[in-house]
């Protein structure tokens, strides 16, 4: 039986090779996911952002680095949580940084109905969402006008290839199959099964318009040479598009 986002991350083997994982030199999140998310990012000086789905918070330093002021972060995986708050120690030893940390999903969090952040950011998480409209109302009403609000997701030629893909394999080619078909997709991720679900590039777009936001840039997450010491994967990478980016604004 595959597992929820949040508690697929609970699980100890999953957890274990999630960790395993994020500290190759070759991982996907360092060589396009956060390039691109820095890129889309605005101005962060003497900002407060929201940070949906936060996972392990490791990018928080990055952002106070440059000038961020407030760091609010949530996640459903208490695992995730517990290591975010790790990766916080030293940001909340200096007292001009504001971090809060807090163990929540992504569906029923309480958004602030008020006008409170500058920024929301969200990385890879609202594929684990079944519905993106309630979820992008809520972080509209909680933030500033004229706020960003930066994320990433799965490609959904990603997401609509998992249906083809055999157990274990390692992919060579991606077949798109069932793409206008939005819904749940059963995937076997890190040593388990976990539930994700599939909508398209459009669905996503117009959730964010429905939601009252205008688009401002959207990014497909083409690799760059000068991030990749191996020609091979980057050859591999320039084949499909991992993730998709949305730049939008209240």
């Amino acid at each position: 039986m595959a597992d929820a986002g949040a508690f697929f991350y609970d699980r100890t083997d999953v957890f274990k090779n999630y960790m395993e994982r994020r500290q190759q030199e070759t991982s996907a999140n360092d060589t396009l996911e956060i390039p691109i998310i820095t890129a889309l990012l605005p101005e962060l000086k003497d900002k407060t952002l929201l940070d949906v789905g936060c996972g392990d918070g490791q990018i928080a330093t990055r952002l106070f680095q440059q000038g961020l002021k407030s760091y609010t972060g949530f996640d459903g995986s208490q695992n995730m949580v517990d290591l975010a708050k790790k990766h916080m120690e030293n940001q909340a030893l200096n007292r001009e940084y504001q971090v809060c940390i807090e163990q929540g999903f992504i569906e029923n969090w309480e958004y602030p109905s008020l006008e409170t952040f500058d920024i929301v950011l969200s990385r890879l998480a609202f594929h684990y969402v079944e519905s993106v409209e309630p979820v992008f109302e809520k972080i509209y009403q909680a933030m500033h006008q004229g706020g960003s609000f930066v994320f990433s997701v799965e490609h959904p030629v990603i997401t609509s290839h998992q249906v083809s893909m055999k157990e274990g394999a390692n992919r060579k080619d991606w077949a798109v199959d069932r793409y206008f078909e939005p819904g749940k997709r059963t995937v076997s991720w890190l040593g388990g099964q976990v539930l994700k679900y599939h909508r398209t590039v459009e669905h996503y777009f117009h959730a964010l318009k429905s939601a009252g936001f205008t688009i401002e840039d959207l990014r497909e997450s083409e690799p760059q040479p000068e991030r990749f010491k191996n020609k091979a994967l980057f050859d591999k990478r320039r084949r499909v598009p991992l993730f998709l980016f949305f730049h939008a604004r209240k």
